[in-house]
């Protein structure tokens, strides 16, 4: 039965000629019937009767084409004196058809509703019936208009329905392209957390872990101590990087931290001291201070500022030099807190913090300026006038 109906609704115009043929059949039948006087009379009906039949058949594929034809048709019967036949039950058809369609436009809707309602007042001139008063004549004609009415009244709600129904289905469309293009935006900004936090938890360690390494070779024949201290650092950083590793990839498996005592805690701003002193034990030497009065900070500004100073440290190691030292300053404003990283070096090369680097380079100042950000903070990162890189950051605090 569902096919059936699948087939009817691919095929409309094969449908309507079905109807439109048992139409023709029965507008045959009333003309061949003695109610006409003569031969020629039922001659001159048989044209109206196929017209009928030819705008049921085609009324969805050539719908206003269809009316006018109906319309001719109308006229037609009322010229040649062809009383109302079973046939011209197409007007009301193709009025309703003319009302439903979305293809057609409302002047022209409402253009067929007048014609049809004129259709009774003209017939009632053209073919007199008297219902013995004045009343019951009119009667009988409002009686006469009320089917047009009705059948335009049917259409346009049909109509109207299927323009919400295509609306609701058009919001639906563009609700879903909208999620699509926030799932989007979402998995990139999760990517962008990713790296940046492998960024700082790979660059820094094995950073730390390279220096220590070099250091070990270097002295391992001349001072044998040294060079155990060395890799004992080396071992501790190690394990330091597969903790953090661990505790990122369990916030990716399951959305949040997970309890173990592999798992490190997120960094904040009181490990910034433990930070400056593993810098320290890797070689660079550091001035750390720290302005205010300490106090907790939201979570999210605490590991900004963690990171900052870490990769602004990191950077110290890999382009200031052998020589170069680091200074490191904290200030606790009442609005906000301050980070001022300076380094004496050699300073990075110009393209790895113009813009926040360019072609691939300069992960990290792109990192940074992501995080601060997020925050709603401001970075600057440069040379230093006297020499050096100098990375000063204003983290802002969101009062409640």
């Amino acid at each position: 039965m569902q096919r059936l109906y699948d087939f009817l609704r691919r095929h409309p115009t094969g449908v309507d000629s079905f109807w439109a043929v048992l139409l023709v059949g029965v507008g045959m039948v009333q003309v061949a019937d003695d109610g006409y006087n003569s031969t020629a009379a039922r001659l001159i009906a048989v044209p109206a009767v196929l017209a009928m039949g030819a705008v049921v058949a085609l009324r969805r594929k050539w719908t206003q084409q269809m009316f006018w034809l109906a319309v001719g048709t109308g006229a037609y019967q009322l010229v040649t004196g062809t009383e109302v036949q079973n046939a011209d039950l197409a007007m009301l058809i193709i009025l309703y058809t003319v009302a439903a369609s979305a293809d057609i436009s409302r002047r022209m809707s409402r253009t067929a509703l007048a014609v049809g309602l004129l259709a009774a007042p003209l017939y009632a001139l053209r073919f007199p019936v008297d219902k013995g008063d004045s009343t019951n004549n009119l009667l009988f004609l409002v009686f006469a208009i009320v089917p047009f009415a009705l059948a335009w009244v049917l259409g346009d709600s049909l109509r109207t329905r299927r323009a919400y129904y295509a609306q609701l289905i058009e919001r639906n469309q563009r609700l879903e392209k909208e999620r699509e293009a926030q799932a989007k935006v979402a998995v990139a900004a999760e990517r962008a957390r990713i790296a940046r936090e492998l960024h700082d938890v790979v660059a820094h360690n094995v950073s730390v872990m390279v220096v220590q390494a070099d250091g070990a070779a270097y002295v391992m024949d001349v001072a044998p101590e040294q060079a155990k201290e060395a890799l004992h650092t080396i071992s501790g950083t190690g394990r330091q990087a597969l903790a953090e590793m661990r505790r990122l990839l369990g916030v990716l498996r399951t959305g949040e931290p997970q309890e173990s005592e592999d798992y490190v805690p997120q960094p904040d701003v009181e490990q910034i001291e433990v930070l400056v002193e593993q810098v320290r034990a890797a070689g660079l030497a550091v001035d750390f201070e720290v302005e205010g009065t300490p106090r907790r900070l939201p979570s999210g500004v605490e590991l900004t500022a963690y990171r900052i100073v870490q990769e602004a440290l990191t950077n110290t190691r890999k382009h200031g030099g052998p020589d170069a030292k680091a200074s490191v300053r904290l200030v606790y404003f009442d609005d906000g807190l301050g980070l001022l990283v300076e380094d004496d070096g050699r300073g990075a090369a110009h393209e790895l913090y113009e813009d926040g680097g360019a072609d691939g380079a300069g992960h990290g100042l792109i990192g940074m300026r992501e995080r601060i950000g997020m925050v709603g903070g401001t970075l600057d990162a440069g040379p230093r006038p006297g020499g050096g890189f100098r990375i000063s950051a204003l983290l802002p605090l969101k009062k409640t």
